[in-house]
């Protein structure tokens, strides 16, 4: 649907809306349509103690809310529910093109902001941080919301700036109308099946952030087969491959320790890329870079002592992104465990010489053990707590001069944690009480 100015200018008024799921972005787009004084819309959360906080279920029962998505133009839906899994799945697939995100709110209503998308399985929100940070050190207006920070209709969007988005897959599933300047996948590996249910299914929805691309927007991309695939399908964008080989030599003269790892030079090079647009010299970019400090709980390097380096990584949820973790370090005593990722499988044959020991924790320990025990040595810990003792007790007889002590934890956290934030700063605590003043 292409959209006028006079459709645009009008949308809010002459639409009517629900909002369906009332988690931070459902709560966001809320705000937004009262600082709009829209009142055209209806709310619904399948919680009724979320209900209760709205006064929702005083007004009116989950049945009528059904019938309002019939009548409704637009339905804003939260990234957290999936259709599938949904109690009113049989209205939402009725209703599925009408379906809309927080993310096509804002296109539809700023269709001249300069914007950046980025998604990817690993590593997205670094490299979003990264993005602001560069262009900030270069006197770029810029603002960063979407899946990191604040939600995107929470931004206030000002002239000459450009705005940084982080998208997840769940946001882009239902996306219909985002049309980035500069759209980014890092990567696609398996990740989030139990939501998407099939990696083509995953994979269409991040792709979505270039179909509605124009001639004066930017793709960016690593797969020299993906950028011949669009070539010969009309993409209407311009692509731009992204060659490691191209950030190699600037990597040489990078002094920040962080971005010196392997781990992150695959998505530098698409900063380094991206910055060239921007028409930031390379002298500007390691500067800029150099100032940049690391993601809390994303390979954080919060404490080296006596040669050994405890490292943060808690946002590891999948192998895929702890293969990195391992393989940027040495010596390693590492702590993995939670709840795995769906058809998630470990390859630790070129790796295994690294990893002292490791140490399972949480409730699927019966699905690491099968995953590992053929290439490593390892104790079910079955807690942090434990995990970090029974290290304590084997790095104490270890000859190796330097060590590593890493929580990456292959899984996500919800078997024992809150979040993978809880779960970091749990393990940070209980390091600096264990190693801090031995």
């Amino acid at each position: 649907m292409n959209f006028s100015k006079k459709l645009r200018e009008s949308f809010l008024q002459q639409n009517t809306f629900a909002i369906y799921g009332l988690g931070a972005t459902g709560r966001s787009v809320i705000n937004f349509f009262k600082k709009k004084k829209v009142d055209n819309f209806f709310i619904w959360d399948d919680s009724k103690i979320v209900r209760d906080v709205y006064g929702v279920s005083k007004k009116y029962k989950e049945r009528y809310f059904e019938k309002i998505l019939d009548t409704i133009d637009w339905i804003i839906l939260s990234p957290g529910i999936n259709i599938q899994k949904s109690r009113l799945k049989k209205k939402l697939i009725k209703n599925k093109d009408k379906i809309i995100t927080d993310l096509d709110l804002f296109y539809i209503l700023n269709p001249n902001i300069q914007s950046i998308v980025v998604t990817g399985s690993n590593g997205k929100s670094t490299t979003c941080k990264i993005i602001e940070s560069v262009l900030k050190k270069n006197n770029i207006k810029v603002n960063l919301g979407g899946n990191i920070g604040k939600p995107i209709l929470d931004l206030s969007v000002g002239k000459n700036s450009t705005i940084v988005i982080e998208a997840s897959s769940f946001q882009l599933e239902y996306s219909k109308f985002i049309t980035p300047s500069f759209a980014i996948i890092l990567n696609i590996t398996n990740d989030h099946l139990d939501w998407h249910i099939t990696m083509k299914n995953y994979t269409n929805s991040k792709f979505k952030i270039f179909l509605n691309q124009q001639k004066n927007n930017f793709a960016f991309l690593n797969n020299k087969k993906l950028v011949n695939y669009y070539k010969k399908n009309n993409f209407k964008g311009k692509l731009i491959f992204v060659s490691i080989k191209n950030y190699k030599f600037i990597r040489k003269k990078i002094k920040n320790i962080y971005l010196k790892s392997k781990i992150n030079d695959e998505n530098m090079s698409f900063v380094y890329q991206l910055a060239k647009k921007f028409n930031i010299s390379d002298r500007s970019f390691i500067r800029s870079v150099n100032f940049f400090k690391g993601l809390e709980h994303r390979h954080e390097i919060f404490l080296k002592k006596k040669g050994i380096t405890f490292i943060n990584d808690s946002k590891a949820t999948s192998f895929e992104a702890t293969k990195h973790a391992l393989m940027g370090n040495k010596n390693i005593y590492w702590i993995l465990g939670g709840l795995p990722k769906k058809k998630d499988y470990f390859d630790l044959k070129k790796i295994k010489k690294i990893i002292i020991k490791a140490y399972i924790i949480g409730n699927n320990s019966s699905f690491f053990k099968k995953q590992i025990h053929k290439y490593i040595p390892y104790t079910i810990s079955k807690n942090m707590k434990n995990a970090i003792n029974n290290i304590y007790k084997d790095i104490k007889i270890s000859r190796n001069s330097e060590k590593t002590i890493l929580l990456s934890p292959a899984a996500a956290s919800f078997d024992q944690f809150k979040n993978f934030e809880n779960r970091g700063i749990c393990f940070k605590n209980l390091i600096m009480k264990k190693f801090k003043r031995s």
